[in-house]
């Protein structure tokens, strides 16, 4: 027996046969996809969901966020990154208690479920409480602590607080519930680092089995500063450096080459497009179409809210399609369905998820999300992938399921007590900020 049906679907199944399926069900049983098709099973369900006017496609996946940065929502707006950084951000993220760590995350997963995010893969400080609050919150996690130093005569991998709360994470939460949970090794960038952290870091990804997730030619400063340094780009070092040997996912990527291009084509590296906290930090825009050109896998983020300011990964998917077309003159760059397949397969492939997530097809996860086409900005839905790219908001979701549990249904949460975060924020806003 099926555990639930939903029935009377229009399905964006994202698989490789790019099916699109009207008047459709989707069975599950135990946390699986076990039916999928414009006919009823012939087997029945314990519970079966009438779903007329709703699409079904696969939960959205969110390759690059600071998620406990929700608590710095509106914060330092208007600012360019090195400013936004030293002068705002980094001031305030020094006051951050593990507990403040674990609320802000909360938050944020309550805001990713909300707006159809089923995975995330994030970086900041005070890890584990990010790992608990990722597995409270019933969400699939790539989390990590990045690598950071500044003064290379005082580093010591073996005794650095990182390299201590990675431990603790490896031996806690790496590949826990099914491998819902996982560790990724972490180096916030080149610019705040050295070639001894980089090969140390890597080092342990490849000892345990780890991602790599880094901060990437971001800014055309920190790219040039690079090239001045080094003789060479910050893709390359670090290249040189053994930080891509494992599966990495290179955050922002806007000033690479195209040699650099080639390098993480050849690498496997996944580039983490970040389009709207690009453009709002002036940072620059990505050359995605390029690199698509040249094979490399191209997910997408929302950084951190202090730079965005919300985790609503449809307003990244539209941007990422028509950035492109307005940047090369070409409309028919960045296609409704690819810019999809990069909130969902290329995302999946960027955590080593690509088995599990990414498309809705018999024997993959259960985790799915619902978008109510029946409301106004929605009407009429002439062609379902142009529909969700262009039209679709996240406040459109209305249900988001992870391996066949529903943990967001109509503005109801089932595994985050959004008034007991509501309660406790106050308190903790007064000491940061003052407010």
């Amino acid at each position: 027996m099926l555990d639930l049906l939903l029935n009377h679907l229009t399905v964006v199944t994202m698989d490789d046969d790019d099916r699109v399926l009207k008047d459709a069900c989707i069975g599950v049983r135990d946390s699986r996809i076990a039916f999928i098709g414009a006919g009823a099973p012939a087997e029945p369900a314990a519970r079966t969901l009438d779903c007329t006017g709703k699409i079904a496609m696969p939960g959205l996946i969110n390759t690059h966020a600071h998620a406990a940065m929700s608590l710095m929502r509106g914060y330092a707006d208007d600012y360019v990154l090195q400013e936004w950084l030293n002068d705002h951000v980094f001031p305030i993220e020094a006051k951050l208690t593990p507990d403040d760590v674990y609320l802000g995350t909360q938050l944020a997963l309550a805001e990713m479920l909300a707006t159809g995010t089923v995975s995330l893969t994030d970086m900041y400080m005070h890890l584990p409480q990010m790992a608990r609050a990722v597995e409270d919150a019933g969400l699939y996690g790539n989390f990590s602590n990045a690598g950071m130093c500044f003064d290379e005569s005082s580093y010591c991998f073996d005794t650095d607080s990182v390299t201590k709360q990675n431990r603790e994470v490896l031996a806690r939460w790496h590949n826990a519930d099914g491998g819902r949970l996982k560790l990724d090794a972490s180096i916030h960038a080149e610019y705040t680092s050295f070639p001894a952290l980089w090969r140390d870091f890597a080092a342990f990804a490849r000892e345990n089995g780890l991602n790599m997730h880094v901060h990437l030619s971001e800014t055309r400063t920190e790219h040039e500063n690079c090239v001045a340094k080094y003789g060479k780009t910050p893709a390359a070092v670090l290249a040189e450096n053994g930080v891509f040997d494992v599966r990495t996912t290179a955050a922002h990527c806007v000033w690479i080459t195209d040699e650099d291009m080639d390098i993480l084509a050849e690498k496997g590296v996944t580039a983490a497009h970040n389009p709207v906290s690009n453009l709002k930090l002036a940072s620059g825009v990505a050359r995605v179409a390029k690199m698509l050109e040249k094979g490399v896998n191209v997910s997408l983020g929302t950084d951190g809210v202090c730079s965005n300011n919300n985790h609503d990964l449809f307003e990244e998917i539209k941007l990422a399609a028509i950035l492109q077309k307005g940047v090369t003159g070409d409309p028919r760059v960045i296609p409704a369905r690819k810019a999809l397949y990069m909130a969902t397969r290329a995302g999946a492939y960027a955590q080593g998820r690509e088995r599990q997530l990414g498309q809705l097809s018999e024997g993959f996860d259960a985790t799915l999300i619902l978008i109510d086409t029946d409301r106004p900005g929605l009407l009429p839905v002439h062609h379902p992938q142009s529909t969700l790219a262009y039209s679709a908001r996240g406040g459109d979701v209305c249900m988001t399921m992870v391996r066949g549990k529903v943990l967001y249904e109509n503005g109801s949460f089932t595994t985050i007590d959004m008034e007991r975060v509501r309660a406790q924020l106050r308190p903790v806003l007064n000491r940061l900020f003052g407010a």
